[in-house]
C-alpha cells in the first residue's frame, strides 16, 4: 500500500497540486488505488489505458528525442535479460529446484522399479515359480534370481550366500528345499544370462534410489528443516513440488495446503455439490493414519495450519533451523492425545515463546561456527597470498643473481683479454730488447761449451747403442 518514493517524486514534479483533478491512466488497479490514497490523483484503469500503454511501448522510440528504434530494441532486450537473470539467480544453500527434481525422479523410479521387478518375477518364475511366494520383496527377489541362476546347481554350499541375501536361515533353507522339488521348466544358459543382466539393472536402480533418498533428506534438512521435522522429508518435498517452490507454498493459506494434491476431487465435489475432500498430499503423513476415522478431518486441518507456519518460517528466516518444526510436531502430538484422551494441550503462545528462545540460541551457535569458518578461510587465504608473494620474491632474487652471474664473467673476460694484451706487449718488447742487446764474452763462452758437451753426450749414446746391437 506504500507508494514507491521514485514514483511519488515523479508525480509530484510532473503534476503540481493544482492539477489534482486531472485523471491518470494506470495499467494496474492496485497502483491506481495507492496513488489515489497517497497523493489524491484520480486514476483510471481499463481497456483504453491498456491500448494506450501498448501504443506507447510500440512507438516509444518516436516519442523520445534522440532514441532510435534499434537502441530501443536493444534496451528492451537488455531489460528482458536482466529480468530473466534476476529470476534465475538463487542461493546455493537454499535451492528448492533440486528438491522438486529429486522427488519427481524418486516417484518415477518407484514406478519403474516396480514394473521391472514384476517383469523379473514373471520371467524367472517360469524356471523357479516357488521363489515368488517365499520372497515377497522385489529387491531381494532380484538379488536371489541373480545369485541362484540355475536352480539345479543350488546345493548346501550356497546356503551361506542365501542367508546373507535373505537375512533369515529358515527362509534360506526353504528356498533350498523348494529348488530340489520345483515344478519349473528347464531354461537355457542364454536365457539365464539375459535374466541375470536384467536383474542386475533392477538392483542398480534400487541402490541408486536409496542414494537419491539420502540426498533428498539432506537437501530438505538444508532448505526446509522445520517442514521436514514436522511432516517428514518425502511429504514435505511433495508439497514443495506441487506448489512449485517453497515461496509459493509459504504464500498459500492453510485451507489450500490442506487439499493440495486433491484438486480433481475438489472441483468434482463443487460441480456435483457433494462433500469436498478433507486432505490431499498431507494424507501420507503418519498423524492422519494414527488418528481415528472421526478425527481425520480435524487433525488434517490442524496439521495443514502447522505446515503453513513451518513453511513460512523456513522460507523467510535467515538461518533456518529445525527447532520450530520439532515444537510444531509436539503440538500436533498433543492435539492427537487431546482427541483420544481429552488431555488439554499447551497454548500456541507458550510453545512459540519456548521455540523462539531455543532457536535464538541455535542461530547464535550457527553464526559463531560460520564466523570461525570465515576466519579460518581468511587465514588460509592470507597464508596462501604470503606464500605466493614469497615465491615471487625468491623468483625475482634468483633472476637477479642469474643476471649478475651472466654479466660478471663478461667483464672478467674483457679484463683478462685486456690484461693478456697488456702482458704480451711487454714480453714482446723484452724479447726484442734481448735480441737487440749483445751478450758479454764470459756468457758466450759458457753457452758454447754447454752446447759442445751436449753434442758429445749424444755421440757417445749412439756409439753404445751400435755396439750393443752388434754384440746381439
Amino acid at each position: 500500500g506504500i507508494l514507491h518514493e521514485d514514483l511519488r517524486l515523479l508525480l509530484e514534479t510532473s503534476m503540481p497540486a493544482k492539477k489534482k483533478k486531472a485523471v491518470l491512466g494506470v495499467a494496474d488497479p492496485k497502483i491506481g488505488a495507492a496513488i489515489l490514497e497517497e497523493l489524491g490523483y484520480q486514476c483510471q484503469t481499463g481497456g483504453v489505458v491498456a491500448e494506450i500503454m501498448r501504443g506507447i511501448r510500440l512507438h516509444f522510440h518516436a516519442l523520445v528525442k534522440g532514441l532510435s528504434a534499434q537502441s530501443a530494441s536493444k534496451a528492451q532486450l537488455g531489460l528482458g535479460h536482466s529480468y530473466s537473470r534476476a529470476k534465475v539467480k538463487f542461493n546455493v544453500n537454499r535451492v528448492d529446484n533440486m528438491i522438486i527434481q529429486s522427488i519427481c525422479l524418486l516417484d518415477q523410479l518407484d514406478k519403474d522399479i516396480n514394473t521391472f521387478s514384476m517383469r523379473v518375477r514373471e520371467w524367472y518364475g517360469y524356471h523357479f515359480p516357488e521363489l515368488i511366494k517365499i520372497v515377497p520383496d522385489n529387491y531381494t527377489y532380484c538379488r536371489l534370481a541373480k545369485f541362484i541362476s540355475n536352480r539345479k546347481e543350488l546345493s548346501e554350499e550356497s546356503l551361506e550366500g542365501l542367508e546373507e541375501i535373505v537375512m533369515d536361515s529358515a527362509k534360506a533353507q526353504a528356498i533350498l528345499e523348494a529348488s530340489r522339488s520345483s515344478m519349473g521348466m528347464d531354461i537355457s544358459p542364454l536365457d539365464l544370462i539375459n535374466i541375470e543382466s536384467f536383474s542386475n539393472r533392477v538392483i542398480s536402480l534400487s541402490e541408486y534410489r536409496k542414494g537419491l533418498q539420502e540426498y533428498l533428506r539432506s537437501k530438505m534438512n538444508q532448505v526446509a528443516p522445520s517442514l521436514s521435522a514436522l511432516i517428514g522429508e518425502v511429504v514435505g518435498a511433495r508439497l514443495i513440488s506441487h506448489a512449485g517452490s517453497l515461496t509459493n507454498l509459504a504464500k498459500y493459506p492453510a485451507s489450500t495446503v490442506q487439499i493440495l494434491g486433491a484438486e480433481k476431487a475438489l472441483f468434482r465435489a463443487l460441480k456435483t455439490r457433494g462433500n469436498t475432500p478433507k486432505y490431499g498430499l498431507i494424507f501420507h503423513s503418519t498423524f492422519i493414519g494414527r488418528a481415528a476415522a472421526k478425527n481425520k478431518g480435524r487433525i488434517s486441518r490442524y496439521l495443514a495450519n502447522k505446515c503453513t507456519i513451518a513453511s513460512r518460517i523456513d522460507c523467510f528466516s535467515e538461518v533456518p533451523t529445525s527447532v520450530f518444526g520439532d515444537k510444531l510436531r509436539e503440538q500436533v502430538e498433543e492435539r492427537l492425545a487431546f482427541y483420544e484422551t481429552g488431555e488439554t494441550p499447551r497454548k500456541n503462545l507458550e510453545v512459540m515463546k519456548e521455540a523462539v528462545v531455543e532457536a535464538s540460541e541455535v542461530v547464535a551457535e550457527v553464526k559463531r561456527k560460520l564466523e570461525k569458518k570465515e576466519k579460518k578461510k581468511k587465514k588460509r587465504e592470507k597464508k596462501r597470498l604470503e606464500a605466493l608473494a614469497a615465491a615471487a620474491q625468491e623468483a625475482e632474487n634468483s633472476l637477479m643473481e642469474v643476471e649478475e652471474n651472466d654479466t660478471e664473467p663478461k667483464k672478467k673476460k674483457r679484463k683478462r683479454k685486456w690484461e693478456q694484451e697488456a702482458a704480451s706487449e711487454p714480453e714482446q718488447n723484452g724479447l726484442e730488447e734481448e735480441e737487440e742487446e749483445p751478450l758479454p764474452k764470459k756468457k758466450r763462452k759458457l753457452t758454447v761449451e754447454a752446447a759442445e758437451e751436449k753434442e758429445e753426450k749424444k755421440k757417445k749414446k749412439k756409439k753404445k747403442k751400435a755396439k750393443d746391437s752388434e754384440e746381439d
